[in-house]
């Protein structure tokens, strides 16, 4: 049987995935002849972590999924640092940017998002880029130029107050910058929470010492100088990072003919408009997909792989149940489900307790229907996150005592986080940041790794927010005990 060519275009997080995941089921490319293209130069690493690096707490090469050895060993034409320039459709093949072309019997699009740069006066060049001392956060790349260009107490503007603009932000001042804030909605991570936790999670941002613009815009930059904004006030800043949002890299995709619709518009089966030419991760559209995260590229390999290898050729994509969280140090926030329901606009059917004590830096809401967790946004209560996170991972009924839970001091009867590893399903998730589930957690052991470093080694579990350590170190132990 002749292995089926596929051409993965992209090695970020989601191409990576895929290939690791068509490894698994076709392990010595019998199946499956392989070829990845990235335009970077380096081996695919955790986006996630970006901001642990600018932190300053790990370092580039702890944040890579793949070693060097990686493409040869599992049977993959690794191709980095070259672009994809054209895909023709009618002869099945995809023209790079060093003057060669690959063919494929079936095409993956992986090419992810690139950032998004507002409108503002003097930001961007003659030549399209950012000015000088204007940059983005979005790559591996980013990170080193951004420490590069931020020296140690120097005033450092960030332009959004997203997720990764925060990240960027805590790492920033915990390295000794003064960093500011700047952006338009009335608080940060508008669109995961509501204005209490909002609010909550501002003042404690401002006690690491950064300082935040709220509900203001930028109106012009000017660099070595700063911001001003669009009340006339201005921000001092040496360096300015972008963290506005992305947008889906569809390029290639329209001048193919492909339909394109604030990405490539996919189907369950992740195909697009053409059946030979599939899309996953940030660049595709599914309607039950929550943009801008991994979690949904990691799922959409998984049935990807299935479909490319044969191993299950009715593997859908039926959509992800997300749990955002902010990974910066010294704060612990996660946010889930349907978090814009409050007491005054929720029904008779819905249940919403809420917790808000500012000064502690303390705020948990959570929303309830049929005994089970609807959504929730939890600030300040690691214990209470990450118990109300596998609740709602695995649609169990929740305790009783609601004030209990969103303190983190449900009873462990109660509570399926703090109840026996051997009760969890193999399926079951214990490491979002990276997506192990438990059943990798004991392939790992069984593999040799004893001890909860080198699980994390073998499979990243506990290395991103680091909120899953104590559920890992459990299985660790229940496994060593079993033995």
């Amino acid at each position: 049987m002749t292995a089926r060519r596929v051409v993965v275009l992209g090695y970020g997080m989601a191409g990576a995935r895929l290939a690791d995941e068509i490894r698994n089921r076709d392990p010595e490319g019998e199946r499956v002849a392989l070829t990845v293209v990235g335009a970077e130069p380096h081996p695919a690493y955790n986006r996630v972590l970006l901001s642990a690096v600018v932190a300053g707490t790990m370092q580039p090469g702890s944040v890579r999924l793949h070693d060097d050895g990686w493409a040869e060993r599992n049977h993959v034409d690794l191709r980095l640092n070259v672009a994809a320039r054209r895909i023709d459709r009618r002869n099945r093949t995809v023209e790079l940017d060093d003057g060669t072309a690959v063919a494929y019997d079936s095409l993956v699009l992986a090419t992810g998002s690139r950032p998004w740069v507002p409108p503002v006066d003097g930001l961007v060049g003659d030549d399209g880029e950012l000015a000088e001392g204007a940059l983005a956060f979005r790559n591996l790349d980013d990170c080193d130029r951004i420490l590069d260009a931020a020296k140690v107490g120097a005033p450092v503007a960030v332009l959004g107050g997203g997720l990764l603009g925060l990240e960027a932000a805590r790492g920033l001042a915990g390295r000794g910058n003064r960093v500011t804030v700047v952006h338009p909605a009335p608080y940060p991570m508008e669109r995961q929470l509501d204005p209490g936790s909002g609010r909550v999670l501002a003042r404690t941002l401002e006690g690491f010492g950064i300082d935040f613009r709220l509900g203001r815009g930028a109106a012009k930059y000017l660099p070595g100088d700063g911001l001003k904004l669009d009340d006339g006030s201005h921000v001092e800043a040496d360096l300015l990072v972008v963290s506005t949002g992305v947008r889906a890299e569809t390029g290639l995709a329209a001048d193919a003919g492909l339909d394109v619709d604030r990405g490539v518009v996919v189907d369950d089966a992740l195909r697009t408009s053409d059946g030979r030419i599939h899309a996953l991760g940030d660049c595709c559209r599914h309607p039950a997909a929550p943009p801008g995260l991994v979690q949904p590229a990691w799922e959409q390999a998984g049935v990807l792989a299935d479909l490319l290898t044969g191993a299950d050729t009715a593997s859908r994509y039926s959509g992800t149940s997300v749990v955002t969280r902010l990974k910066a140090k010294g704060i612990d926030v996660a946010a889930l489900g349907d978090t814009a329901v409050t007491a005054d606009t929720a029904d008779d059917d819905t249940e919403v307790v809420c917790l808000d004590d500012p000064t502690r830096g303390r705020y948990a809401k959570l929303v309830v229907r049929d005994e089970k967790v609807a959504g929730a946004i939890v600030l300040g209560v690691p214990d209470a996150a990450a118990t109300i996170t596998q609740l709602y991972d695995r649609g169990m009924r929740i305790p009783e005592d609601r004030l209990a839970l969103l303190l983190g001091r449900a009873l462990p009867s109660a509570a399926p986080a703090a109840a026996s590893p051997a009760d969890l399903p193999g399926s079951a998730i214990v490491c979002r940041c990276n997506s192990v589930s438990k059943a990798k957690i004991i392939e790992a052991y069984r593999g040799g790794a004893s001890t909860v470093d080198e699980i994390a080694q073998r499979t990243r579990a506990s290395t991103g927010c680091g909120s899953c350590r104590d559920a890992v170190c459990g299985i660790a132990d229940w496994l060593t005990s079993t033995d």
